[in-house]
């Protein structure tokens, strides 16, 4: 039996997700770019750990021309997505980033990555300190009608290797014990803005609706249909800084 990680090094995932998820890739820019508005940022340097397609990356420079952009990805297969984008100044990396890496970034973009790897706590304390801000895009699989249903998680464990499931308190309870401190978090509405929704997700959007009008997170742990953006910082760069 393979372990989770080995079905992005072989070409398991890419059988099954052929585009590699680049469908998502604008609505994903669109959301960063307003943090980073939110925040007053703007990084000299992204680079995104685990980039896949790099549909995020190449968004980014047309909002950033001069900011210095990373992609790290341990997959071999997305290479062939990044030749699209060779004309786009972003250095691709194939392999480990904490083996490959030789930098500090302004901001690191760590997007659908932490549910699949094997061991989130040791991932995240190690990333820490690699760069001034982080930006964290988290699914949230852990609902009640997921966990009554359970179909729902075990289709993202087969199909998309989610390996870790979330609601937005576990999600950020997980980073603060990793040492990052919390600036801003925002539900997405993927449930109504994300593309490829099924009718099974257009289905759900009504009592969904209804639920996140009388109380949002209530709502989101009851029925689901949420992603987290969490934009943090090391607790101990802010530390220095008092």
């Amino acid at each position: 039996m393979k372990m989770p990680h080995e079905k992005y090094i072989s070409d398991d995932y890419i059988r099954q997700n052929p585009s590699w998820d680049s469908e998502d890739s604008p609505w994903k820019v669109e959301f960063i770019a307003a943090v980073l508005r939110t925040a007053n940022l703007m990084p000299d340097s992204i680079c995104e750990v685990g980039c896949g397609a790099g549909g995020v990356l190449a968004g980014l420079r047309c909002m950033y021309p001069h900011t210095e952009l990373y992609g790290y990805d341990i997959a071999p297969a997305v290479a062939q997505f990044w030749k699209k984008h060779e004309q786009s100044n972003i250095r691709f990396y194939v392999g480990d980033f904490f083996c490959l890496n030789k930098k500090t970034y302004d901001l690191i973009l760590l997007l659908d990555v932490i549910e699949h790897v094997v061991d989130p706590f040791n991932f995240l304390s190690q990333l820490n300190g690699s760069a001034k801000w982080y930006l964290f895009h988290f699914p949230l699989d852990l609902s009640a009608i997921n966990v009554l249903r359970e179909k729902p998680i075990l289709s993202v464990r087969k199909n998309v290797g989610h390996i870790h499931y979330f609601t937005k308190n576990l999600a950020l309870s997980l980073l603060k014990e990793c040492g990052y401190d919390i600036i801003e978090w925002r539900y997405t509405g993927a449930t109504f803005n994300v593309p490829r929704r099924t009718w099974r997700t257009m289905l759900a959007s009504l009592p969904r609706r209804l639920a996140y009008a009388v109380h949002k997170d209530w709502g989101v742990r009851a029925l689901g249909g949420e992603t987290l953006f969490v934009l943090a910082r090391d607790q101990n760069d802010i530390n220095k800084e008092e």
